[in-house]
């Protein structure tokens, strides 16, 4: 019997190593500008071609893994491109552009929120004509979801918005100060319309300065000129908008909103998934999940990526 036990043993270990090497690892190195942009490409080298998912990260300094200094270490970019991958999808991240260092001194002399998108189309571009793979699907996650959008060039086939949100960031900004107090919240709205009306803030709220510090007005400026529900309505391909409702950043009513807003898409309300993609069974897990990568993703999520992707 234990011969026999070690015997399966062997023969899984086997079969798993088998598996790992299908799967192909390049380390890709684009540039904009001045700007650097390292990412990883992924994918089954024994299939002539499969499908490419180009993944466009959130907001904050957010690395290919979709990590962040000191802030999160849930390992959800890296773990998708994982799951997508043994799926026979491949996958292509990279660091963005905020999550270098190298790159700060360049980004300083232009910050503009266009930049990200400049930063997407360079990552399609790339890829747009490599007989690898049969198509690419562009995967906005967050903020990513907005900067996808925009990227949506002629050269990508399907679009996927992850945790999306439906309204400008300067609305968006408004009703979540307004609940934390209502007279900040009121006061970043005055603060928001006079930066869209005369390009600056000339006295900022103490309070506010945070967000509304020089360097970041003209980004925030160039960032609120986009609305995710009118920008939505432009894109003609396959359109899949996925939320978890276990999201404490961006809500159900904003997948909706975006679902209204383009009624020829497909919308996918995602039981137990958080903002960083875990499956959540206890609200207390929710925050828990962003500092660690042992959380699993939402199987329900990579099943419907799956059959969106491969339609």
């Amino acid at each position: 019997m234990k011969k026999i036990n070690l015997l399966l043993v062997l023969l899984f270990a086997c079969q798993f190593i088998v598996a790992q090497k299908l799967i192909t690892s390049e380390e890709v190195m684009l540039k904009n500008d001045s700007i650097i942009l390292p990412g990883t490409l992924t994918y089954n080298k024994e299939l002539k071609q499969q499908p490419l998912v180009i993944f466009i990260h959130g907001s904050g300094n957010v690395d290919r893994n979709g990590n962040q200094l000191g802030l999160a270490n849930a390992n959800y970019i890296r773990q998708l491109a994982d799951s997508l991958n043994q799926r026979d999808i491949a996958f292509y991240r990279y660091d963005k552009r905020s999550a270098n260092w190298l790159n700060l001194r360049f980004m300083m002399k232009d910050l503009n929120f266009v930049r990200f998108v400049d930063d997407a189309k360079i990552a399609i571009n790339n890829f747009k004509d490599d007989k690898r793979f049969s198509n690419i699907t562009l995967i906005g996650h967050s903020q990513g979801s907005l900067v996808a959008m925009l990227a949506s060039t002629d050269y990508v086939d399907k679009y996927v918005s992850l945790a999306g949100p439906a309204d400008p960031i300067d609305v968006i900004m408004v009703k979540q100060l307004k609940i934390q107090n209502d007279t900040l919240g009121i006061k970043a709205e005055v603060h928001f319309k006079e930066l869209k009306d005369s390009g600056t803030i000339e006295d900022v709220d103490p309070k506010l300065i945070s967000v509304f510090a020089k360097p970041n007005q003209p980004f925030f400026k160039t960032w609120m000129a986009y609305n995710p529900s009118e920008e939505i309505k432009k894109l003609t391909i396959p359109i899949l908008i996925l939320n978890g409702d276990k999201d404490l950043q961006v809500f159900e009513s904003d997948a909706k909103g975006l679902h209204q807003a383009n009624p020829k898409s497909e919308l996918v309300i995602i039981p137990n998934m958080n903002h960083v993609l875990k499956r959540i069974n206890l609200d207390e897990d929710n925050e828990k999940s962003y500092k660690s990568p042992d959380y699993p993703l939402s199987e329900i999520l990579i099943n419907t990526l799956e059959t969106f992707i491969k339609k």
